[in-house]
């Protein structure tokens, strides 16, 4: 967990466990959410264009790309053999 002390200096030390966040639109505008990764929920949304300070970014899932073996694979499969 993030720890804030000593009091007043207005410094964070560390990251804040177990929140991500992401950029997605509100009202069609940028907005950066926050969400709780235990529970999948989100918590927050600020509308500045400025992200939460000490939150980690999510990362998009990434396509898998398909090669030429594999799409040659499926068409083999799909042909039924009596």
């Amino acid at each position: 967990m993030a720890v804030n002390k000593p009091k007043g200096d207005n410094a964070r030390k560390g990251a804040v466990k177990k929140r991500s966040q992401r950029k997605s639109k509100v009202m069609g505008k940028a907005a950066w959410t926050k969400r709780d990764t235990g529970s999948g929920r989100f918590m927050d949304v600020k509308k500045s264009k400025k992200k939460f300070k000490g939150v980690r970014k999510e990362t998009g899932a990434r396509k898998k790309k398909k090669t030429k073996t594999t799409a040659r694979k499926k068409k083999r499969g799909s042909k039924k053999r009596l």
